[in-house]
């Protein structure tokens, strides 16, 4: 059976005179494999097949990206700066089906530590609380702890990274003041599944943050999720009660403290100082955690496309170079004109 031949003709081929020629031969390279000479030219090897996939597959998923709703952010994401002389471990191979199944053991695991909850956790807000805090805590910590050992082999150094994280463990650790506060901590057994949980929870995340960082960011966003969809429950089901009781003391020394670069630094969708929180009751108290764990969600979101986390403050020290953009110290109006200035240019 004749092979038909998809590519053009040799130029010396097409440019022979005399009409009486011989209908022109396919090129080897597609010829039969029983039919190929000793001289033909070689198939691609399995390396260039293989990096011919790949690449498609990236081409794939980053269309797949974009037609995605972003997550809002103030200003564009800034690119990273490639690594010389190693390769960088936190670069996945970005496979579509390998979003799916991470996305899906993920979900499963979510979804069954919420089963969990529930089936605990039924009518016990503050004990609950106090357990969703405890362990939304943890990634924070193992992410870090895996930055370190990148450094300390030289192998990926991004400050912005380690500073974002720790925002964002200093976050959780003030909902957890909070929680304790209110009593959530109170018996000696919910202290006991939450540090228990929290242990393996930590291991799991080293583990999975090595292997795939995308996998233990989508991850953590699902939990940060969890956290955003049952404040807000309550919120609606608690709203006169909680209006009617006062805000607690870490509360109040958190969101109200006068220094809140750390309070900035985790809300990387944001522009600093463009959220200050007003605490008049319990409500607000709890309004402004929901708010939080939003802005994890969505910096945990950014997080799992490589590269694409800086912190808030290190794009204010790039405003801050341009010479027409000057920004008083701890004037936080300024930092939000400046950058709204730099974004319409």
């Amino acid at each position: 059976m004749a092979v038909a031949s998809a590519s053009p003709l040799p130029a010396a081929l097409s440019a022979k005179p005399g009409p009486a020629r011989s209908p022109p031969r396919p090129a080897p390279g597609f010829l039969p494999l029983r039919a190929r000479r000793a001289g033909a030219a070689p198939r691609l090897g399995p390396v260039a097949t293989w990096r011919r996939f790949r690449a498609e597959a990236i081409k794939t998923q980053r269309e797949k990206q974009q037609t995605e709703a972003p997550v809002e952010e103030s200003f564009p994401a800034r690119e990273a700066a490639p690594l010389d002389g190693a390769d960088d471990p936190m670069v996945p191979s970005d496979e579509s089906w390998v979003v799916k199944l991470e996305q899906s053991v993920n979900i499963f695991l979510t979804e069954s530590v919420i089963m969990v909850l529930d089936g605990v956790y039924r009518d016990r807000n503050y004990a609950r609380f106090f357990v969703l805090e405890t362990i939304a805590r943890v990634p924070y910590f193992a992410f870090i702890s895996v930055l370190h050992m990148y450094e300390t082999f030289g192998w990926w150094r991004r400050a912005d990274y380690i500073k974002v994280h720790f925002a964002e463990s200093w976050n959780e650790f003030h909902h957890l003041l909070i929680m304790e506060e209110l009593g959530g901590n109170a018996l000696w057994i919910d202290r006991f599944l939450a540090r228990f949980m929290a242990f393996f929870y930590y291991f799991m995340t080293v583990g999975m943050y090595m292997l795939s960082p995308r996998m233990a960011y989508h991850f953590s966003e699902c939990v940060e999720r969890h956290a955003y969809s049952t404040y807000d429950k309550f919120l609606k089901l608690h709203e006169e009660e909680l209006k009617r009781l006062p805000a607690p003391e870490a509360a109040l020394n958190y969101y109200l403290n006068e220094d809140l670069y750390l309070f900035d630094e985790f809300q990387t969708a944001r522009v600093p100082c463009s959220r200050r929180p007003k605490i008049d009751n319990l409500y607000d108290v709890f309004v402004n955690i929901r708010d939080d764990e939003l802005e994890h969600c969505k910096t945990m979101k950014a997080c799992q496309t490589h590269g694409n986390l800086r912190s808030p403050h290190s794009t204010q020290n790039c405003l801050e170079a341009d010479t027409e953009c000057v920004i008083p110290e701890n004037d936080c109006e300024g930092i939000v004109d400046c950058v709204k200035k730099s974004l319409t240019k």
